[in-house]
């Protein structure tokens, strides 16, 4: 399986969810009203309703909103999951970085202002639909734990043995992965494998029936080629860029096709 290239810098919504909780939980929960109400309500037939409340459950969302979400997806809670829409936006910023937005709204018109405004005050420009889509392909991608997790062991000095990568690299094609690539994660570090959309089902399925810890399951867009941004000022304005359009409270998802130094992404967001 060959090697993915490196796309740690180009999605950075983790680092910041702590210090937005609160909109996380409002984006997720939009994920699981959509989710419920594109297919079965019940997550026990619906792998993107499974997603979702797994998502929900790891941010720490509550199991009452969690349900309510759902009944609302259903239907049985009034029309708010009815009214809401996925579209994906497009457009360009600081140094020619290539921005692909996915949004759940129930007005378009205002999310396109709010996005285009955002794009205007840093440097960038909302595009039309097709101006950079062609440079991302969507995949499945699932994150699996280089540690078990820890309710596997009956007293806490044990310590944990790790993961056998070869086993899990066995395990990643058996499920249908096409790449595969250790990263370092948040806590530990992480094996990502890359698979078809349609396939994301199969793999995540496969991983957890042998054991391993599947800590994330998403679609992703991920850049076919990408941007080297070293100049300082244009990687400010690029992550405040950023950061405006994941605040927008329409916006799920932001991803850009940009790589930059740690030094200087850190020197830039201090």
């Amino acid at each position: 399986m060959a090697g993915h290239s490196k796309w740690a810098n180009i999605k950075r919504q983790k680092a910041r969810v702590d210090a937005k909780k609160g909109a996380v939980f409002t984006k997720i929960s939009r994920e699981i009203i959509v989710a419920a109400r594109s297919g079965v309500p019940d997550p026990a037939g619906n792998f993107q309703l499974r997603t979702a409340i797994e998502k929900a459950k790891a941010a720490g969302i509550p199991n009452d909103n969690i349900e309510r979400a759902i009944a609302k997806g259903a239907g049985k809670l009034g029309s708010e999951g009815a009214a809401l829409e996925a579209i994906r936006y497009e457009g360009y910023g600081p140094s020619g970085v290539a921005v692909l937005i996915e949004a759940l709204t129930d007005n378009r018109n205002r999310t396109a202002a709010d996005l285009r405004v955002a794009f205007s005050k840093n440097g960038g420009n909302l595009g039309e639909t097709g101006c950079v889509s062609w440079m991302f392909d969507q995949k499945g991608v699932v994150e699996v734990a280089l540690m078990p997790p820890d309710n596997g062991r009956k007293r806490r000095e044990e310590p944990a043995q790790p993961v056998d990568e070869e086993a899990l690299l066995e395990a990643c094609l058996e499920g249908g992965a096409e790449t595969y690539e250790l990263t370092q994660g948040e806590e530990v570090a992480v094996a990502v494998a890359i698979t078809a959309p349609a396939n994301l089902e199969q793999l995540s399925t496969t991983l957890k029936e042998q054991g391993f810890n599947v800590t994330q399951v998403e679609l992703r867009w991920i850049a076919n080629n990408t941007v080297e941004v070293s100049d300082s000022d244009q990687a400010r304005s690029l992550l405040k860029l950023m950061d405006a359009l994941e605040d927008l409270d329409d916006v799920q998802t932001v991803t850009a096709n940009f790589e930059m130094s740690d030094e200087l992404m850190a020197m830039s967001l201090a």
